[in-house]
């Protein structure tokens, strides 16, 4: 409708606009969410609030619709290349306030596959849900996964593959950390096409995720598991 009067973003109320930038998120809006998010934080919103109400809270809708099935690989990246943009605002400020993280994952695709849209997206919507994310790339051997855990302690170890020929170097990667007895100290995750429950149990995973949404809602429910354990140590 061409009538249709422009929502000019500084008139809205605080829940006016979240709700607002929950919809411009939801259609891949860069600017708007660059806007958005400057006048939250001219208002005096912590960026933390900011992430967690209208960035974070907005890609768990377009999470569950891409689960749903009511969005696509190509509007959910739409989506998490919004959000980007308004993560670049609040990182520098989340950093020097300390806010808290989820958690955090190092993820990549495995060697002999050079494949990372769907790792990219699952890198992008765990950083939309409050993750710190160290995305390292693709075709990469185990010592390239050994280097990331050991500089950065992650939670979270994710592996990526779309080829049946690379799946089982998911095992290998695993099997190492077994022989470094380091394998509980990480939830492994691991996803791609061609993977299943049983693959993600025989290599011994902790979950298969099959999406970048599953993969999201695994990785909160097994890091407030592993905060009510320590809780509870």
């Amino acid at each position: 409708m061409s009538d249709e009067e422009e929502i000019i973003l500084s008139e809205l109320s605080n829940e006016e606009l979240v709700l607002q930038m929950h919809d411009d998120l939801y259609d891949g809006l860069k600017e708007e969410i660059e806007e958005g998010t400057n006048i939250l934080l001219e208002r005096g919103w912590a960026p933390y609030k900011v992430l967690t109400e209208a960035l974070v809270e907005g890609m768990r809708i377009v999470g569950e619709d891409f689960r749903d099935g009511i969005l696509f690989v190509p509007e959910v990246l739409l989506s998490a290349n919004a959000m980007k943009t308004g993560m670049a605002i609040l990182r520098p400020l989340l950093a020097e306030t300390g806010a808290p993280k989820v958690g955090k994952m190092v993820i990549g695709t495995v060697k002999g596959d050079i494949h990372d849209i769907g790792k990219n997206l699952v890198a992008m919507m765990m950083e939309g849900a409050g993750f710190e994310v160290i995305n390292i790339g693709i075709n990469n051997p185990v010592e390239n996964y050994l280097e990331a855990i050991e500089e950065h302690e992650p939670d979270i170890v994710g592996m990526s593959a779309l080829l049946t020929t690379t799946m089982p170097y998911m095992k290998v990667v695993i099997d190492t950390l077994k022989e470094k007895g380091i394998r509980d100290d990480f939830i492994v995750l691991v996803g791609g096409a061609p993977l299943n429950e049983e693959f993600g149990e025989a290599i011994g995973a902790d979950a298969y995720c099959r999406d970048a949404a599953v993969a999201v809602e695994t990785a909160k429910e097994f890091m407030a598991r592993k905060h009510n354990q320590r809780a509870s140590a």
